[in-house]
């Protein structure tokens, strides 16, 4: 199996899109952080000592999601049509879903991750004072879609 990111010798390169054209794509990707029950109300109810957590979190993985190139060795900057973030709260944490949009030669799930990886550790910043042992316990892609390889996702 050949991969796009070694060149013949084997070292790392960026793969060259250039010739694939431009198409609708959206990813969406997911990160779990897990908080107690008592860390939970006071993240509704908002009286966290820092203030508005999930707003913080939101805003920092839409800001995340636009440096992925810089942060992610190898990731083309894409043109992002769209990011949203949604987080979530339950009896056992947060649940966050990150969704990207561009029109581009090349994927967006990388930016999808980014931000809900970046959304779970914002959160955790905000919320460290009141539980240290919150947990990040994943970030995975649920769902990318468009260019040549068409829709995928998890439930498939």
């Amino acid at each position: 199996m050949k991969l796009s990111h070694l060149d013949d010798k084997g070292a790392a390169r960026m793969v060259d899109v250039g010739h694939k054209p431009p198409t609708q794509r959206r990813a969406i990707a997911r990160a779990r952080v897990e908080l107690s029950p008592a860390t939970v109300e006071l993240l509704v109810s908002g009286g966290l000592p820092k203030g508005d957590a999930l707003a913080v979190a939101r805003v920092a993985g839409i800001m995340a999601a636009k440096q992925t190139p810089s942060l992610i060795p190898l990731c083309h900057p894409l043109p992002l049509s769209s990011v949203s973030v949604e987080l979530t709260p339950d009896d056992q944490g947060v649940l966050i879903e990150a969704t990207a949009a561009t029109t581009a030669p090349t994927g967006v799930e990388m930016e999808a991750m980014t931000a809900a990886s970046v959304a779970a550790l914002a959160l955790y910043d905000m919320i460290k004072g009141v539980e240290r042992g919150a947990r990040i316990t994943g970030v995975w892609l649920v769902m990318k879609e468009g260019g040549s390889s068409g829709r995928w996702s998890r439930e498939d």
